[in-house]
């Protein structure tokens, strides 16, 4: 995400969007879902305001439960249902590998082969790394790039193509060391995309299309923006952006087509009705066997998808979330590898503006489960995917939508406070020239150029390679200004300009105005510097 940071809210975020778990176990009869469950998930969907959700439960191979409730939209009367599709997240990454699989799996490409031995013209800013990168290091998270580098080449959106924006790669420095640790990526995806349409000469939309759902069965579902739009039965995308930064505030339905750029659709770009989230389920407990007992991808492959590669680091949560403390953390293809109650779980999560979703799998008890909302409070997918685990494992019963919406609420607080101290005390100095002397073009060697503009107003800025991301920059102090974008939904930043010795701007810099912006609005990895010099 969609979507869908890793300070400790918005790592949260991120991962409780769509999350997917596994949990080897004994086999045990069905256990059904909790009594009155009907009841409890629409108590916790009505508190937190959800407009709509849709559940799908999976044991042993049949489907216990595929339900929607609510609506579609806020105040609108159309009812969620099994069918209604919903944009999952980085749910979509397993849905990625599992076409990369198909490619294993008939030998046309191999989870070791190098990247360039299929895409030639890759690059990365180091040319060790380009001759090293191989299709797994794509999907680990390990590549020595920044937390979310590069994703303001598709947040919000963008005018790009796919293969422009993974051309751009070679221009995103390195935080760290090839394979030295984790650091969490879209970019990457959008490659292994790439890579499909290059090994196969189908889009990755039309490769997931034919060679996933259709052969799945999976008929609700798309890859593609235009099918989902022309959708009747679909869910509509709702924030709270008016409380003073996003996730504060009154609930208000977004604009659909504001989406995501579909340039990261590998990363994150699916939309699944919990009637086709029950067939993935299925699926994936089956470790590749579809319902009707064909085979979509291997077993051999299933195993490769949830065997740990690197290590990942472990936030801390307050003592009342203590029993959801991981002990270990790690990540495999596509999915996170940790503990839940020291059993060992295979996750995943993610988010797109307006939708979450959170998939769990117990396959030692063959039980599997998906929880889709039509809103960005994820604090409702965490407690409900805590509470359905503990049900299946037999643990007792903790109030998790309490716990996790007190906690979120902790950190909306704390957020808006540093944000209010941020802002309260600006210098009463600057800016040191002339509005006009700001004014002009800059380019960053990854994202492309932005436009300062002059008018009677004051400055202006537009973002040129992102649609729509444009608006007013007001004086903040010394040579800092604010932005102020039409589009209320985009995060603010600071931004700096930074003279020379003679007083000319010799770059721009940015960071996100909000403590607590999701880690996607990469502002601080960007450097401008002008196109031509100015006196």
């Amino acid at each position: 995400m969609g979507i869908e940071s890793m300070n400790s809210e918005n790592r949260l975020l991120k991962y409780v969007a769509a999350f997917v778990l596994i949990i080897p176990f004994s086999v045990s009869v069905t256990a059904k879902p909790p009594e009155n469950f009907d009841e409890r998930i629409d108590e916790v969907r009505q508190k937190a305001g959800v407009p709509g959700m849709a559940v799908a439960i999976v044991e042993q191979g049949e489907a216990t439960l595929v339900k929607g409730y609510g609506t579609r939209k806020l105040g609108g009367n159309r009812p969620v249902d099994e069918a209604t599709i919903f944009p999952t997240g980085s749910t979509g990454k397993a849905v990625t590998v599992a076409g990369l699989a198909l490619l294993v799996d008939k030998g046309m490409i191999d989870w070791d082969d190098k990247v360039i031995d299929h895409l030639p013209w890759f690059r990365m800013y180091d040319p060790y790394v380009t001759r090293e990168m191989t299709i797994r290091d794509l999907l680990v998270h390990r590549s020595g790039l920044g937390l979310g580098a590069g994703d303001l080449l598709f947040v919000p959106r963008t005018n790009l193509t796919r293969k422009e924006s993974v051309r751009r790669l070679a221009h995103i420095k390195p935080a760290t060391s090839f394979r030295y640790g984790y650091a969490y990526d879209n970019i990457l995806y959008m490659v292994a995309g790439q890579l499909i349409e290059e090994v196969t000469g189908q889009t990755w939309e039309d490769y997931i299309a034919e060679h996933i759902f259709a052969k799945a069965g999976m008929s609700d579902s798309t890859a593609a923006s235009e099918p989902r739009f022309a959708a009747e039965n679909r869910a509509f995308p709702h924030a709270r952006m008016n409380g003073g930064l996003r996730g504060a505030g009154d609930q208000e339905m977004l604009d659909e087509r504001d989406e995501l750029g579909r340039t990261a659709a590998p990363a994150g770009g699916l939309a699944l009705s919990a009637r086709d989230m029950a067939t993935w389920l299925k699926i994936q407990l089956a470790h590749g066997k579809m319902p009707n007992g064909e085979r979509l991808f291997s077993e051999q492959s299933s195993k490769e998808m949830w065997t740990p590669v690197v290590l990942q680091p472990i936030g801390d949560l307050p003592p009342s979330l203590a029993a959801a403390q991981p002990n270990f953390d790690t990540y495999a293809l596509g999915w996170d590898v940790s503990d839940y109650r020291g059993v060992k779980i295979v996750s995943h999560g993610g988010a797109v503006f307006g939708f979450q979703t959170v998939v769990a799998m117990i396959p030692g008890k063959d039980v599997g489960f998906a929880i889709m909302i039509n809103s960005e409070d994820g604090q409702v997918l965490r407690g409900m995917m805590s509470e359905l685990l503990d049900h299946y494992l037999d643990a007792p019963k903790a109030d998790w939508p309490e716990k996790w919406a007190a906690f979120r609420q902790q950190r909306i607080e704390k957020g808006l406070e540093l944000l209010k101290s941020a802002q309260a005390k600006p210098a009463k100095v600057g800016p040191s020239r002339s509005l006009d002397a700001y004014a002009g073009e800059y380019v960053d060697p990854w994202y492309g150029k932005i436009v300062v503009g002059r008018d009677k107003q004051g400055l202006t800025i537009d973002f040129t390679s992102t649609p729509r991301m444009n608006g007013r920059l007001e004086h903040y102090q010394y040579d800092s200004f604010v932005t102020r974008l039409t589009d209320k939904a985009i995060e603010p930043a600071v931004v700096t300009f930074s003279l020379d010795a003679e007083g000319a701007v010799d770059r721009v810099t940015m960071k996100p105005l909000s403590p607590i912006a999701d880690f996607s609005y990469d502002y601080q990895d960007l450097l401008f510097r002008p196109v031509a010099a100015k006196k």
